[in-house]
């Protein structure tokens, strides 16, 4: 194979992904922009063809990639992954085609990612945050509270709750509870607690009836927007931030719907709730996605530290 072997296989591959995948254009970009890298990377070491490159070159050029020793801008573990994926997919694909007879890359490991504990904020804090969305007067303070009361008081996904139809709350006294409906459709029964309940009771009695007024057909949402349609997931993330705005909080502007989400679960585990309990009030497939929520925090430590030890005071 002669000198443009490597350019040759990368834009065979490129046309593979642009035609049999119909990847979008960016990510076409970022594909020929990792693979030039590498293949810069490759012929650096006097290389040709694919054919030539073993297992430990691979593993050199992410080292590379993660040091800048290439004489590139050192890559954080998040773009080095996404590299890895990039060259063991070129490389398979090579092997499949006929181009090469073996893959380098197959047993080649992006680096692990650090674990990245949800933001969660405190109970004094949502408490504000609830305050601050039912100011004002008129029909709209009265379905912003009751859409965060709902959100916070079953951990709802912010798409489950916008989702939401009157008859998926049973409001009985006791027993009051949600339907929600999750990834795949997957659908689960979360208690409401008397907060959110009588948040929803009012908007219900006080609000909805005057924002389904504007309505043509009469949705069935729960959640009506001023035009009396269902309340879309951007009008919803609007609402929370003008309410963290008005609540003052610290870092108010990153604060999303699933912040409320995380501050559910964080909150119930923290008051000594069961961590597969929590899984299926929040919906999760597998309990190893849940237990992210209880790492011990620093704060944690000192606390139990002072309250347990004989010498800690």
């Amino acid at each position: 194979m002669n000198r443009t072997a490597l350019h040759s296989a990368l834009e065979l591959y490129l046309a593979h992904l642009t035609v049999e995948r119909g990847l979008s254009t960016n990510t076409l970009l970022a594909y020929r922009r990792d693979l030039a890298r590498y293949t810069a990377f490759l012929e650096s070491r006097g290389y040709v063809a694919p054919d030539d490159v073993a297992e430990p070159d691979v593993e050199d050029f992410l080292l590379a990639v993660r040091t800048g020793s290439d004489g590139r801008t050192a890559l954080s573990d998040s773009s080095t992954a996404r590299i890895v994926v990039a060259v063991r997919g070129w490389h398979k694909f090579l092997l499949l085609d006929g181009v090469t007879g073996v893959d380098p890359a197959r047993a080649v490991k992006p680096p692990a990612q650090p674990k990245r504990l949800p933001k969660a904020i405190s109970v004094g804090d949502v408490e504000k945050l609830l305050d601050a969305a039912g100011l004002g007067d008129g029909p709209v303070p009265l379905r912003d509270r009751a859409l965060l009361e709902l959100v916070y008081g079953t951990g709802a996904r912010i798409s489950e709750a916008v989702g939401l139809d009157v008859d998926d709350v049973d409001r009985t006294p006791g027993r009051a509870a949600v339907r929600l409906f999750g990834k795949g459709s997957k659908e689960r029964i979360v208690p409401l607690g008397s907060f959110a309940l009588d948040a929803v009771e009012a908007y219900l009695a006080r609000a909805r009836p005057a924002l389904a007024v504007g309505s043509t057909g009469g949705s069935p949402g729960m959640f009506l927007n001023t035009r009396g349609a269902r309340l879309s997931r951007q009008s919803a993330w609007a609402v929370l931030q003008v309410a963290a705005e008005r609540a003052g909080l610290a870092g108010g502007e990153h604060i999303s719907p699933h912040t409320l989400r995380h501050s559910f679960a964080t909150h119930l585990l923290a008051g000594g709730a069961d961590v597969r309990v929590v899984q299926e009030l929040l919906g999760h497939a597998s309990v190893t996605t849940t237990q992210i929520y209880t790492t011990v925090t620093p704060d944690t430590l000192r606390e139990v530290f002072a309250a347990s030890h004989p010498r800690a005071r």
